[in-house]
């Protein structure tokens, strides 16, 4: 077994394991010290914890709640790999009293089996190693999370319009996006400027502007860098870094899905 952090911030961590067990190695003991949402990748692994038994298998989501024991065992094939989010109780409980209905949620069964509604998270989930590491992994290990209570608690949780607070309040993160859009920026800066907890910021967001706000200023460096390729000759690679992005692989890659070519394309295109 192999175990690769890919970030972690207050509440929360995102790590990678890669197991290479087999039928022949004997299965042992062990406690999820948080509750975990693991994503399976790769292979497949017997699950036996206190919600019962399952198969998992690529595409399903490994269930943990915190405290509890559990047990893994490869019976018919070898190896797997994992995307595992694991919260704490307090994160975890924020969360579920807004998306599963009631602080005190846990999970009943210990598996959420593959299914199209979650294919979306499992491709972000697949290529967050090459993405903006903090801000991205916090991002999508909230959304996972919601999705994953709101499913296994049978719907999701009531939500009404915004109110005027909460609307004054994601104005003021707004306004610090779009000053600061260039430069890492993190949920627990931004849930400090709208005075809200980060889930409590993150459910908030989504509602008054319709899309999370990783999301939100993803699509706000790619307007400010496709402007740049338009209005100046500036180098691919200076706009990139200048409008907020660390390499100019992610950039490349995250220009061409936004508008369907890639940056040097755009440009000529604009010039004729």
């Amino acid at each position: 077994m192999s175990a690769r952090e890919i970030a972690r911030g207050e509440g929360w961590q995102v790590s990678e394991f890669v197991c290479r067990f087999g039928p022949q190695d004997k299965s042992f003991e062990e406690q999820h010290a948080d509750f975990a949402i693991s994503a399976v990748l790769a292979g497949s692994f017997h699950y036996r914890c206190g919600s019962g038994q399952a198969l998992l298998h690529p595409g399903a989501f490994l269930l943990g709640n915190a405290g509890t024991c559990f047990e893994c065992g490869h019976d018919h094939s070898t190896g797997d790999r994992c995307m595992a989010f694991h919260l704490s109780a307090p994160l975890f409980e924020e969360i579920a009293a807004g998306a599963a209905g009631s602080y005190r949620y846990r999970f009943a069964a210990p598996m959420l089996p593959a299914q199209p509604a979650l294919t979306a998270l499992l491709v972000d989930i697949e290529t967050l190693a090459d993405a903006d590491r903090n801000m991205a992994a916090e991002d999508l290990c909230l959304r996972l999370a919601e999705t994953v209570l709101a499913t296994t608690a049978d719907g999701p949780g009531r939500s009404g319009a915004p109110s005027a607070s909460e609307r004054r309040r994601i104005g003021n993160a707004l306004r610090h996006i779009e000053m600061q859009a260039e430069r890492a920026l993190d949920l627990a800066e931004l849930a400090g400027i709208a005075c809200m907890s980060k889930y409590h910021f993150l459910r908030s967001f989504r509602r008054v502007v319709g899309s999370t706000p990783y999301q939100y200023l993803l699509g706000l460096r790619l307007r400010r860098a496709a402007i740049r390729l338009a209005a100046t000759a500036d180098p691919v690679a200076s706009v990139a870094y200048e409008c907020g992005f660390g390499d100019l692989s992610t950039f490349n890659h995250r220009f061409r899905r936004q508008f369907g070519s890639s940056p040097s394309t755009f440009r000529r295109r604009r010039s004729n």
